[in-house]
């Protein structure tokens, strides 16, 4: 018995240093917030589990627009070209701080929150980004002071200001409930690509300690004294070239269930292809020693010009490493989208895409998600 017990245990530690046993046991994490409802930790847990073998395709603003049309109930551009609903949908914040009707993207609020009731309903993921406008200069998320971050955390003068946001937001997931009222799991993506210097957080507009320090009060606010406990944070960065770059400004495991990054193709594809392949080496690393879920928080290619790009380009890096999702941007008009749609280059490809076994679309994904442990 005793030989038998040394070689479970020799091979437990074999398992463990390649990293298959992390993987493994990755399944069973909890989300960080230790309060977080049973839905969304079914929800976390059974997306722990798909990602061991699959990959969610999700779309942002999916159902309330695509190209050429603008909310027309049921329809969606994936739908429309592979007969089924991404998997995840990303919804947009931005201007829910200055008590505006629609989002920056001129989508209804009243009309997320249908949508985020419709995708819960049917077993699909939602997921949140928020541009939100500076509190203190009142500028776009895309202004770039040095000032803010250091004004706006516990301590700083428009501390209060920042407060406010957090309170609006609050509001709005109040309203995401279920049909028995339960509040409804939803992926919360704030402060993303903070490693580029584009938004008035970014990675020059503030040092690590006042990101930090930013990113606990957000989360420590919306918990403890909003008492949100739906919700799954993802830290998402922009570039990063080592792992270092990428943990500068990492906020802590207390903090985070999601790591991921945003990466978008320009025309290199080879370029493309080895510059995801060196950030997800590294995020793969991080994911297994932090016990985190790994995705592709954004990504894309502006018009999708190559007709081959998701089977010859996407596919072949994102299958080579353990992915929760990837989300692919909006298709807003003809000279800005990310998807397909019917007769664009990419659809036959984008069919194959679908098709891959280790792609999960809406028609796989079953609203037990959120009740049943896979």
């Amino acid at each position: 018995m005793n030989k038998l017990w040394k070689v479970i245990a020799t091979g437990l530690l074999f398992l463990g240093m390649t990293g298959t046993a992390v993987n493994l046991f990755a399944q069973n994490v909890l989300p960080a917030d230790k309060n977080a409802t049973k839905e969304t930790r079914i929800l976390y847990s059974n997306m722990q589990k798909l990602a061991q073998t699959n990959v969610i395709f999700g779309h942002q603003d999916d159902l309330a627009y695509g190209v050429g049309w603008a909310y027309e109930k049921g329809r969606s551009d994936i739908k429309s070209v592979t007969g089924s609903y991404p998997g995840l949908y990303g919804w947009e914040l931005g201007h829910l701080e200055l008590d505006s009707a629609k989002n920056l993207d001129g989508v209804p609020f009243k009309n997320i929150i249908s949508y985020v009731k419709e995708v819960y309903s049917r077993g699909g993921i939602n997921e949140f980004s928020w541009h939100f406008n500076d509190p203190v200069t009142g500028a776009t998320a895309w202004s770039t002071p040095t000032a803010t971050v250091k004004q706006i955390i516990p301590g700083g003068d428009h501390h209060d200001a920042f407060v406010k946001y957090l309170d609006k937001f609050a509001v709005f997931v109040n309203q995401l409930k279920g049909p028995k009222g339960e509040m409804i799991p939803v992926i919360f993506r704030p402060l993303h690509e903070h490693t580029g210097s584009w938004f008035w957080w970014g990675k020059k507009e503030c040092t690590p300690e006042e990101y930090i320090a930013l990113w606990r009060f957000t989360i420590n606010y919306l918990r403890e004294t909003k008492r949100l406990h739906n919700l799954i944070i993802a830290y998402s960065a922009a570039d990063y070239a080592t792992e270092n770059d990428y943990m500068e400004r990492y906020p802590g495991d207390g903090y985070v269930d999601i790591i991921g990054f945003d990466a978008y193709m320009a025309k290199d594809a080879a370029k493309f292809k080895q510059d995801l392949d060196n950030r997800y080496q590294i995020l793969e690393k991080v994911a297994q020693e932090h016990h985190k879920l790994p995705a592709l928080t954004e990504a894309g290619y502006q018009s999708i010009p190559d007709p081959q790009w998701w089977t010859n380009v996407l596919l072949p890096v994102i299958s080579q490493f353990k992915t929760s999702y990837v989300l692919t941007w909006r298709n807003w008009k003809e000279e800005h989208y990310f998807a397909p749609y019917p007769g664009q280059t990419s659809e036959a490809d984008f069919k194959k895409f679908y098709a891959d076994p280790k792609m999960i679309f809406q028609n796989k994904l079953k609203p037990s998600i959120y009740t049943k442990n896979l």
